[in-house]
Parts: structure tokens; sequence; C-alpha cells
């Protein structure tokens, strides 16, 4: 089954190597944050040691650090499928979101209406109901329970001229379900609406194209994707030029850095960086022809901090040419990474499935249908008969495999489930260091714990 160097993988990722009551630690937490590659740990140590200093300082250390931040922004956009001036970076996808609702509420008037779901987390749903203060009509698309995906026939009916926002998730960070996106932005765009994606569930699992999706505003979590605590929003440039953040006076009013309040988290940034990094060496291990020459000079650059991308094996900054086809083959190498990464985990979810859907008396919510696996991420939503979730992840947790329980912050759609008042929701989210025999011991956990009677 394995189409990745599960192996090379894993040996990444020091957490791995932990140990719970004498077994091994399987996480299967990945939605609720993810691990690091042992480069992150590094890359954040080493900002801390050489480059410690706030930035656009006439010194050393601060040039540095503006490297660093420069360095993220060209990593993140190759990630992203856009423009280094269109990322803004934050303390979390929820903070982002609310500097942009506030910054779009300065536009609103009374009657705009703005759509959001029944599938979504909270913090694509708050931010955009703060807007009511505005005089904006906040309309809420429903969901189909059967398989918890988005009732798009709804969608379709509520949005009309006066709609001004879309708010939606790429991915359901509770049940697992894939939004078609693509059709959401036409639809909102035909009437001049704009569209907000919240993809922080989506981003570690499957390669990401804004332009090509056409969105006008996409937010993720960098803890998301093995990377550290850091919030990251794509905004279309026209919006980000033409919208009016909250800022302090004496901070720039150049885009993107307008948008960032107060002094970023250096240390996360070089981070990030490590992270893409990480996911461009995946890449290359699952793509040949990716131009590995090119994709080694711009890690050694980022590593190295250096302003114009210079370092000893190809003096990039000297050719602009090679500048344009070392960031081409990132972006390859990061889609060539994010695809493999997709088809695997997609592999892995028939297996975890399968075998979930045979134990008694367990409920799967969202999609089951293997057909449709193109319209899921991963993530499992479970109940078993007779069992709270929390007491079921206690179970799980002191034998060292790491699951969410509750609502996940995904409030409207556990209550439209009707499980809100019993304890929400068992999570089970595989990422791509994940391995057939974790699932496997995952499956006879849950058999074991679904044959003990409730006393």
């Amino acid at each position: 089954m394995e189409s990745l160097d599960l192996k090379w993988i894993r040996g990444q990722f020091p957490a791995l190597n932990q140990k719970i009551n004498g077994q091994p630690a399987i996480f299967f937490d990945g939605p609720g944050g993810t691990q690091v590659p042992g480069a992150v740990l590094d890359a954040i140590s080493d900002y801390l040691v050489r480059s410690n200093a706030n930035a656009h300082g006439a010194f050393a250390t601060s040039a540095r650090t503006d490297a660093v931040i420069t360095a993220a922004r060209v990593a993140i956009a190759d990630f992203l499928g856009c423009s280094s001036d269109e990322v803004v970076f934050g303390a979390n996808m929820t903070s982002l979101t609310f500097t942009l609702s506030r910054a779009i509420a300065r536009t609103i008037k009374p009657g705009d209406e703005i759509i959001v779901t029944r599938l979504d987390h909270a913090a694509n749903i708050a931010p955009w109901y703060a807007l009511e203060e505005q005089g904006a009509i906040i309309r809420v698309v429903d969901l189909n329970v059967a398989d918890c995906t988005l009732d798009m026939n709804d969608l379709e009916q509520q949005i009309n001229s006066r709609t001004k926002l879309v708010a939606v998730s790429y991915a359901s960070n509770a049940v697992g379900t894939i939004n078609d996106v693509a059709t959401i932005v036409r639809l909102a765009h035909a009437v001049g609406a704009w569209v907000f994606v919240d993809a922080v569930h989506y981003a570690p699992h499957a390669p990401i194209n804004v332009h090509a999706l056409d969105c006008d505003f996409l937010a993720c979590s960098a803890y998301k994707f093995f990377a550290p605590h850091i919030g990251i929003l794509y905004g279309k440039r026209e919006h980000l030029q033409n919208l009016q953040p909250y800022k302090v006076k004496p901070a720039s009013d150049e885009v993107p850095s307008r948008w960032e309040t107060g002094t970023l988290n250096h240390e996360g940034l070089a981070g990030v960086v490590a992270a893409i990094n990480y996911l461009t060496k995946l890449g290359c291990h699952v793509s040949p022809t990716i131009d590995n020459e090119l994709i080694a000079a711009l890690i050694d650059a980022d590593k190295e901090g250096l302003e114009h991308f210079q370092c000893p094996r190809f003096l990039i900054s000297e050719h602009p040419d090679a500048i344009a086809s070392a960031y081409h083959s990132r972006r390859a190498a990061l889609v060539a990474a994010m695809s493999a990464i997709q088809q695997y985990e997609r592999e892995l979810s028939h297996k975890l499935i399968a075998g979930l859907l045979e134990i008694p008396g367990l409920t799967l919510y969202g999609i089951t249908d293997t057909t449709r696996f193109n319209w899921r991420t991963p993530t499992v939503a479970i109940r078993l008969e007779g069992k709270s979730p929390e007491s079921i992840a206690k179970n799980l947790g002191d034998r060292g495999i790491f699951t969410w329980h509750g609502n996940f912050y995904a409030l409207s759609l556990t209550e439209k489930l009707g499980l809100e008042a019993s304890g929400g929701l068992l999570r089970v989210g595989l990422v791509h260091y994940n391995s057939l025999a974790e699932v496997l011991q995952l499956l006879q956990a849950l058999k074991e714990i679904a044959a003990v009677a409730v006393t």
C-alpha cells in the first residue's frame, strides 16, 4: 500500500519515538495539531541563537530576521500557489479572521448578507456574526445529516445579489468532508460576492492553489502542517490593498505588513520555512523529475538566512532565471509531496473506515462510500453505543493512542447531529506519518473497548 518512504518520513519526526505506559505513542490527534520534523526544532533554536532581534534594524541579527520573514513569505507563497506579497502572518487563523472581518465591517451596509455554514469551525463563523453590529444579515447553509456534507442546493438558493461574502471551510475539521469550494467560488463571484476559505484542516492533506481556485481569501494554520503555531492568511492583492485594517500609526502601511499587528513570531517563521523545506524534500523523494540541485540550493539559502538566497553551491542572486526556476521547482516539489500524501492517506482511510464499520455498536459520521473518498480527508468521527467519547479517548490514551473527543469547535455540526449534549464525537485523524500498523492497533483497541459491557 505504501506510496511514500514511511521509514524516512517517520525518521524526520522525533516525537514519534515517545512511549506512553510502555507503549509507542500513536498520534491520531493531527487535526488538533501535527508533530514537527527535527529540522523545524533546529531552525527555531538556530534563529534564537543567531538571529534573535526585531525587524528592520541596521545590524546583523535584525537583517537576518528580515531575511527569515522574507523567506517565510516566499515559502508559504510556494505552498499556496500565490505571490509572497499576498501572504499575511499572525498569531493564529482565528485572530487573522477577526482582523479581516473587522476590516470588511468598514465596507458593510445594512442589509448586506454574509453566508456561513453548519459544517464550519467556529473560527469561520463567529468573526462573520460580529458583522451583525454593522447591519449585516447572516445566512446559514444547512448540511445533509446522512453523510455530513454541505447542502449545496441550500447554498445556491441563499446566494443572491445582496450577498457580500461566503465563508466556507475547504474541509470539515470534525468529520473530514471536503467541500466543493471551486463551485462555491463560481456561484459567489457570479453575484459579485467574495469567498473566504478556512483551509486549516485541508492544508496538511492535499495541494492548494489559491490562484486557480480564485478564492478571495484563504486562511490556514502552520501547526496543522508540521510547523509551529503561526496563523496564515492569503488575500488577493487588490483586497489587501483596498481594505483598511486596524493598525497602529507608526506601523508600515505597505501590503502585506500593515495587516500584521505587532511583532511577528520570528522563531516560529523560521520553523515554518523548515517545515516547507521538509515537504519540499519529500516532494523530491516522490518525484525524480524535480531539479534537486536547484531545490538543494534554495533550502541551503533558507537555512543560511541570506537576503538574496545566495549559497556557495549555487549563486542564485546572480542568475535571475535561476531564481524563477528554483521557486518553480519548489512549487512543483510541494505539489508532488502533497499529491503523494493525499494518495497515501486515502489508501489508509480505506483500511481505517472499513475496519471501523465492522465494529458492533459503532456509528461513523461522514462519507463512507469508498467511491466518494476524494471528497473526504482521512479524519473520521465516531460514536460507540453506550460509551462516551471522553471515556473512549481516555481508554485509548492510556494505551498510547492519541485521539480527540468533543465538538472541536464545530459546534453547529454536533448540535445539528444531536450529539452535543452527550459529549460530541470521538475524532481519529490520520496524517502521512501514520502507518497501517498503527491503524490496525487502533481498530483492535476499539474492538476491545466495544466488547466491554457498560456497567
